[in-house]
């Protein structure tokens, strides 16, 4: 265990005793964001993407302690272990190396080599692959084994099964695989061929070689699915010249009788079996990398658009486009509450446009909708015109192009038809697009991650850790903001820090049952909610409706004594929290000396500061200070209006490997190469977007034909 303490420290560049600590915490059964919250003393302030790193290395090193354990095990049940061999599997840092050392003892089935073996031939070989001074030619010593009885009729037969011992024995070698990954990885390179007469999206790779370290992970993943399904025919390659001296190098003895027989053998095992070998190897290396490269993308992509500020308190319309069905609308109240539900015709094939419109100014002006979101999906750009038309009216109201990935999957859901039962699916898809716009983070809970779209090929990478990256991602989201108690759904309260689906229900239906929650304490009459429950959860739930004021702030409740001290420290009250008295709570607290503060409370001084800034802003939204989404009025472009030059602002909608895409307002999302981002060299957009930014862009080019628009942030500035 110290070893990994010791290792994770190094990697994360912490010192050990907090990396200890938060080991500790985990172990005993402590959520990240409670740690990365209500322990910043014992963790020295990590934030929840660092625990959650170390809480990922963490299960990979002890994975690699108990293979490590297994192997060791192994080959001593064989009868084979040896001080040095045991030495260098303790010593292995990575698991290839671990399985590397373990091959040549691995149960095989069988190969030219085991055959060779059962017909005596092993000491042959060994002999051979000595290479000792003064030793008789291969063929001298090859006819000492000659046995016509185990099918060894000649000295030709006995060395060629020598020859095949000698090979496997250099494939299984941890030496030779070890040199062999860095000289392929730093000179093989991989080539794709179109793999049948027919186009497909995979026309850059038709004819395409590039080398190994050069890939990036977008092409990996496009490879890897054109040769699934069978549009693309991959290999790699490499001069023998880079890869065979530095192998020869470690086996041969230049200048001995059985040096060329030796050659001969390595020769032939790179060819025959570890060049095949290393580049299955190599593929799944490279595979692995591009997933977790794309894991890591749809992560950063994700956060920003589940922490994107809430349209509070409007009341909005949500907008379904749709043709043949006609467009389904819902009108929800500040609480997204729905109040009216209709379906208009004004697209093809009915276009029912003035029936539509008498429809929409109905709504409009009986419940005084304030925004209207408009779902992106099919004949979102004829709905868009038809509603930009009915604002020319109603210049007080908004509308916004929300994305609905993902609210068909919703809205046909078990958890939507148990929300609105008496409603159809085409209906709940409209109420979840404008609660989308009043609180994206509490609607998208309610959606797998995966089927959020801001990803790229995340259907070709692995699903389970797809999964769980991206719940720690939401998790995080969730506590960050926290859930109103008393109307938090089940989906919501599910991601908060110690509660599960079961415990969230059981909250729900208590609520129901029992009317509103007073304050915090009383979650510990709901069922199957006990007190180490509680613990983790209680910070992240607030009950505006309780008499203290500190159950509606992120105070936890184990510190409720030291903020009532701090607040005497500093000559106030309860009551001037709830007034929102407490402009100089800051500067006094600072006057009077945090560590002596602390002290004085019994608590640390990072806890001490973070009870400081929750009394200045009880129930505080930290998406508030946030940009606010841009709304859109009666004023609508589309590509054809575009000419290069133009300068735009818009929303950045996903940000992948080569680029971003961004929205602006032409129902079309333009894409901004990673060349036209930023003045200075970045490896990623990430580095400097995020989804949700709002930007200024400049139109390179539009080509109507084909609805490409391509924008430049860059020439913009």
């Amino acid at each position: 265990m110290d070893q990994i303490i010791d290792r994770l420290s190094k990697e994360l560049d912490e010192k050990e005793p907090y990396v200890e600590n938060v080991v500790r915490l985990l172990d005993e059964g402590n959520t990240i964001p409670f740690i990365a919250r209500y322990r910043k003393e014992l963790h020295g302030g990590m934030d929840d993407g660092k625990l959650r790193t170390l809480e990922e290395r963490l299960g990979a090193l002890r994975n690699l302690e108990k293979r490590r354990d297994e192997v060791l095990d192994a080959i001593e049940a064989q009868g084979n272990m040896t001080d040095e061999l045991r030495a260098a599997i303790e010593s292995a840092a990575t698991l290839s190396e671990v399985e590397d050392l373990y091959l040549p003892f691995r149960p095989k089935r069988q190969t030219r080599a085991s055959v060779a073996k059962e017909k005596g031939l092993e000491p042959l070989a060994l002999r051979l692959l000595k290479q000792e001074k003064n030793e008789p030619s291969p063929e001298e010593l090859a006819a000492e084994y000659i046995n016509p009885e185990q099918g060894v009729e000649t000295v030709e037969d006995a060395l060629a099964g020598a020859s095949d011992i000698i090979a496997e024995n250099v494939s299984d070698s941890a030496d030779a695989r070890k040199l062999l990954r860095d000289r392929l990885f730093r000179f093989a390179k991989l080539k794709t061929v179109r793999a049948t007469e027919e186009d497909s999206v995979y026309r850059l790779y038709y004819d395409f070689e590039q080398a190994i370290c050069k890939l990036q992970g977008h092409q990996i993943l496009a490879i890897n699915r054109g040769e699934k399904e069978g549009k693309l025919k991959v290999s790699a390659t490499v001069s023998d010249t880079d890869v065979l001296p530095h192998l020869i190098r470690l086996f041969v003895i230049p200048g001995r009788r059985a040096s060329d027989f030796v050659r001969r053998s390595v020769e032939d095992s790179w060819q025959r079996l570890l060049f095949p070998s290393m580049e299955r190897e190599m593929r799944a290396m490279l595979t692995d990398s591009a997933g977790d490269g794309a894991i890591r993308n749809f992560a950063l992509n994700l956060k920003p658009l589940l922490m994107q500020p809430p349209v509070k308190n409007k009341v909005t319309l949500g907008f379904d486009p749709g043709y043949r069905m006609g467009c389904k609308l819902a009108v929800v109240d500040g609480t997204g509450k729905v109040l009216d539900t209709a379906v208009i015709y004004p697209t093809a094939p009915a276009r029912r446009v003035d029936e539509a419109k008498k429809v929409m100014e109905r709504l409009i002006t009986k419940h005084h909708i304030e925004v209207i979101a408009i779902g992106n999906g099919t004949a979102s750009r004829e709905s868009e015109l038809f509603v930009a038309d009915v604002l020319k009216n109603h210049p007080e109201t908004g509308y916004m192009v929300v994305s609905e990935a993902g609210a068909s999957v919703y809205s046909a859901s078990k958890l939507a038809a148990e929300e609105f039962p008496e409603y159809d699916v085409n209906l709940r898809s409209a109420v979840s697009i404008a609660r989308r716009l009043q609180d994206p983070l509490a609607e998208l809970v309610k959606i797998d991650p995966k089927a959020i779209g801001v990803g790229q090929y995340q259907h070709d990478m692995p699903q389970a850790r797809l999964s769980e990256t991206l719940e720690g991602v939401v998790e995080d989201c969730v506590n960050a903001v926290g859930a109103d108690l008393n109307t938090a759904s089940p989906s919501l309260l599910s991601y908060i820090a110690g509660l599960t689906k079961s415990t969230a229900k059981n909250i729900v239906s208590f609520r129901e049952a029992s009317g509103a929650f007073h304050d915090r304490r009383e979650l510990l009459k709901v069922p199957k909610l006990g007190p180490r429950a509680f613990e983790q959860c209680a910070g992240f739930l607030r009950v505006p409706e309780s008499r203290n004021v500190l159950d509606n702030t992120g105070v936890h409740p184990e510190s409720y004594k030291a903020a009532e001290t701090l607040l005497n420290a500093c000559g106030y009250t309860l009551a001037d929290v709830a007034a929102g008295n407490l402009e100089r709570l800051s500067e006094k607290a600072e006057k009077l000396g945090y560590a002596a503060l602390a002290a004085q409370c019994g608590v640390g001084e990072p806890t001490l500061r973070d009870i400081v800034e929750e009394l200045i802003k009880p129930g505080r939204d930290i998406r508030d200070e946030l940009p606010a989404p841009i709304l859109r009025g009666a004023e609508v472009m589309e590509i054809k209006d575009l000419k290069p030059g133009m300068i735009l602002t818009g929303t950045v909608r996903n940000v992948i490997d080569f680029g971003a895409f961004v929205d602006i307002g032409v129902h079309r999302d333009g894409l901004v190469h990673i060349s036209q981002i930023c003045d200075r060299f970045i490896r990623h957009p990430s580095e400097v977007l995020s989804v949700g930014d709002v930007v200024k862009v400049v139109v390179l080019e539009a080509d109507v034909q084909k609805e490409r628009i391509n924008l430049s942030i860059r020439q913009a500035k």
